[in-house]
């Protein structure tokens, strides 16, 4: 949903694309947001429905954006880069960012194949430095050149110990990876994921990368040049707008191992730390905590959740920018000015800037998202 020039979305009426109105209207996206993002919105917004892994990959920062579409046109079709956020609709998993250096050690140490895979020298030399005082930089730089090597390894190579790794996991997938970090949960995953994509050098990214799990109303954000994968669940979705994807495992699509080893930050942290706090939206008027904002530290969007019960009707002031609105579950109505109609799950709108919004649930309840920019 949004305005990119490869899939811009269509008035369900006219067939007129978003990417058309908007253009001919600038003050239907402020003139703040106009004039930084030009004729267009900046954001793209999603549903995902992840029954199998997806990629993965990582998203370029603006000036690789720039470097990658110019030079690879076919396979980065613009120039911008691509933060995300993700919010839980569904239980959900998946990898976020590189894990804790002390675990990835733990599992060189544990997890036969994944030793053999690196080598003995650069497993050593990782451990080593994962568990010195050496500065962040020296840490990042064993990490990088340990991922490095696993990424390069050639197929011969990786695809007989993915098939070793996957079945030690099944055949004890409580004993797998060892006791501090391993464990049935992994060893399970493990198991499933060789299913769903058997021999694929992402079995063994699954050592290196948080693994994360999500309830209903929870959410991540990534940074641009993080590593990434979805797993499983239903999300809502919103980003930069932007196509570009680098991966590198977990896919049939194109694969650019040589430009995501190097785009990576190779930052390290516990998952709780990518995790995001919804706080309540100041802009909302009703039923007190019904809306929650989700605000990433970026400029080209923010999202907020409603969750209104059976009656239940909330206002909302005026936003200096676009936003978008879809309805996740129930039904009722939703007014825009004077304008009033009725509204059901999978519904979809977009609303101008500085228009009031008011909906209101019908007998079942309602949940919408609504995807926005307003220039701080």
């Amino acid at each position: 949903m949004g305005t990119h020039p490869s899939n811009p979305s269509r008035d369900v009426s006219t067939g007129r694309t978003l990417l058309d109105l908007v253009s001919e209207n600038q003050m239907l996206l402020s003139t703040s947001v106009a004039e930084r993002y030009g004729e267009k919105l900046p954001f793209l917004f999603k549903v995902l429905s992840i029954q199998k892994a997806l990629s993965i990959q990582a998203h370029p920062d603006k000036k690789l954006a720039e470097r990658l579409h110019r030079d690879d046109p076919k396979n980065y079709p613009d120039d911008n880069h691509k933060p995300e956020m993700t919010i839980a609709v569904t239980p959900f998993d998946g990898f976020c960012g590189f894990r804790p250096l002390e675990q990835i050690a733990s599992f060189l140490q544990h997890v036969s194949e994944l030793r053999d895979l690196v080598g003995a020298s650069e497993a050593d030399s990782f451990i080593s430095v994962a568990s010195s005082s050496s500065p962040t930089d020296e840490k990042k730089a064993a990490l990088k050149s340990l991922f490095t090597t696993l990424m390069t390894a050639p197929e011969d190579k990786f695809k007989p110990l993915t098939r070793s790794m996957a079945q030690s996991a099944e055949r004890d997938p409580a004993a797998f990876g060892g006791p501090e970090h391993g464990g049935k949960v992994m060893g399970d995953l493990i198991v499933r994921l060789n299913k769903e994509f058997p021999e694929d050098i992402g079995l063994f990214c699954s050592l290196f990368l948080n693994y994360i799990t999500l309830q209903p109303g929870e959410a991540i954000f990534l940074r641009a040049n993080d590593p990434h994968a979805y797993l499983s669940g239903d999300i809502i979705e919103c980003m930069a707008a932007s196509d570009n994807v680098v991966r590198a495992g977990f896919t049939p699509k194109f694969k650019d191992v040589k430009n995501l080893v190097e785009m990576l930050t190779y930052n390290y942290a516990p998952i709780e730390e990518q995790k995001m706090k919804p706080t309540p939206w100041a802009k909302s008027h009703g039923q007190q905590g019904t809306s929650v904002l989700y605000d990433p530290p970026i400029d080209e969007f923010a999202v907020v959740k409603t969750e209104l019960k059976a009656g239940a009707k909330e206002e909302f002031d005026g936003v200096e920018g676009p936003s978008i609105v879809i309805i996740t579950e129930g039904s009722g109505s939703i007014a825009v000015g004077p304008k009033k109609q009725n509204i059901h799950q999978g519904l979809v709108f977009f609303v101008g800037s500085t228009a009031l919004l008011e909906l209101e649930a019908a007998e079942e309840g309602l949940v919408a998202f609504r995807a926005f920019c307003e220039l701080k």
